[in-house]
């Protein structure tokens, strides 16, 4: 993997994405050709515009697949039913924002005999590409060979998580260092056979191995840092625990987590420059999605109001950055009685406190939509850590280790938790939800909050998330 923006991009997802924006620009030359019969034809004065047309067809696909899922790859499914399952509705959606920015721009418009055989061409290149990429991917040049340095809980953890890293990344485990003041948690099978005289840069060696993991709990006696060093400069990537849970989950762990690894690591941009840049996405998309989903708003007030009265809004209490409380504005969900008892209750899943109306628009997301107005007053961003209510901030400041850490930013009416973890109603679900948090305080970045707007969509469009 690398990184883009802080953010750990897959390069086999990038590879593949790469070649897909090719194969869709290619479509449209390629359609342009068959139907007019003459390969010449896209360089002609009704063609002006044609690359920023196939551009455009591009990246109105590539959108759409994303925002269906078929970037999140899974190498144990290969070209199987969802394939095709996410094809077909991203080439619709595809369609569908073609056609308002063939709208808003119509100089890009090519003709609907030419789109056809575009959007023909394009998947079947897309289902060739697919093939040839998950065929490809089998080879063994695709994958990391690594030793996990240690043999305890933290080492066989790592390696757990290695075995089942066949989305994005592929390992193939040479086996396992032990320390001896650790704990043996690992199979004897898999640790690595060490002769007299043997240092770490030879074991590598001998193995053909790419990567090091030190996955050592404690550090202290017996730690080889000078044979680590040794083995950097031999040009082996050697990374701790904590980036290698961080690179392959997209989390930041807390129960292995070194206190030191936050205060020296890198990330945590919270300059001037970033908030003026998020303050400015936020006020833009928030703009854009008042205006698009307005009607809807409106349709979703006068639902509320017909099934159980007013209110139609429901303002509550909750924790936002440096600990500051504030009123977050949604659509009612819940019956007027919800909390009768005064207690504040953990939302659940099926939760019987929810109304016909609140159900539906809660599996949708629209009961989010009045937070907008959180985002314009700058109480929230548009994307952020979900903001808490304090009864339950309080209760988890207790008991989850770094919980204040979300509190560094503004939180979000979306998410990095929200889109990657399921529905939470309780403190073992907050912790996982933490660990998301704290990988976007630390890894925020514009690129990160697109790709989590893209998600959000995906989230809604499928019901998945919180």
């Amino acid at each position: 993997m690398f990184k883009i923006s802080n953010h750990y991009v897959s390069k086999i997802v990038f590879v593949l994405l790469f070649v897909e924006v090719l194969v869709l620009v290619g479509a449209v030359y390629a359609g342009a050709a068959v139907r007019l019969l003459d390969p010449g034809v896209t360089t002609g004065a009704r063609f002006d515009h044609f690359f920023t047309s196939a551009i455009a067809f591009a990246l109105a696909m590539i959108f759409s697949m994303s925002a269906m899922g078929m970037y999140q790859l899974n190498f144990n499914e290969g070209l199987r039913n969802p394939f095709f399952l996410k094809l077909m509705p991203s080439f619709v959606m595809g369609f569908v924002i073609l056609t308002l920015v063939f709208y808003v721009a119509p100089e890009l418009y090519f003709g609907r005999g030419i789109l056809l055989l575009v959007f023909v061409i394009a998947g079947l290149g897309i289902f060739l590409a697919r093939m040839i990429f998950f065929k490809t991917s089998e080879l063994r040049f695709l994958q990391t060979r690594v030793i996990f340095l240690g043999g305890g809980p933290l080492a066989k953890e790592c390696g757990d998580l290695a075995e089942q890293s066949h989305k994005y990344h592929k390992y193939d485990i040479a086996g396992y260092l032990p320390i001896p003041t650790e704990e043996l948690c690992v199979p004897p099978s898999s640790l690595l056979k060490v002769r007299d005289g043997d240092s770490l840069v030879s074991l590598a060696n001998q193995y053909n191995v790419e990567e090091i993991v030190v996955s050592v709990q404690n550090r202290r006696g017996g730690f080889p840092i000078k044979e680590l060093l040794e083995c950097k400069l031999q040009g082996i990537t050697v990374t701790d625990a904590a980036t290698f849970f961080e690179r392959e989950t997209n989390q930041i762990r807390v129960d292995s987590l070194q206190p030191s690894w936050l205060v020296f690591g890198g990330g945590f941009d919270q300059s001037y420059f970033r908030a003026f840049m998020k303050r400015g996405f936020d006020l833009v998309c928030s703009s854009l999605i008042l205006v698009l989903t307005f009607p809807i708003i409106l349709v979703t007030a006068a639902l509320i109001w017909l099934e159980d009265r007013a209110p139609i809004f429901y303002s509550q209490e909750r924790v936002g950055q440096d600990g500051k409380t504030f009123k977050v504005h949604k659509f009612r969900s819940m019956r007027n009685d919800a909390e009768k008892a005064g207690k504040p209750q953990w939302a659940a899943q099926n939760d019987p406190r929810v109304t016909r109306i609140g159900g539906f628009i809660r599996k949708v997301r629209i009961d989010e939509l009045p937070q907008i107005l959180n985002v314009f007053k700058g109480e929230m961003s548009f994307v952020g850590p979900r903001p808490e209510r304090p009864f339950f901030v309080d209760q988890l400041v207790e008991v989850v280790p770094y919980y204040n850490v979300r509190h560094s930013i503004k939180p979000g009416i979306t998410g990095w938790a929200q889109v990657r973890y399921g529905y939470g109603s309780s403190a073992e679900d907050a912790l996982q939800k933490l660990q998301y948090d704290l990988y976007y305080v630390k890894n925020n970045s514009l690129f990160l909050d697109v790709l989590i707007l893209i998600d959000t969509l995906k989230v809604v469009l499928f019901r998945s998330g919180r």
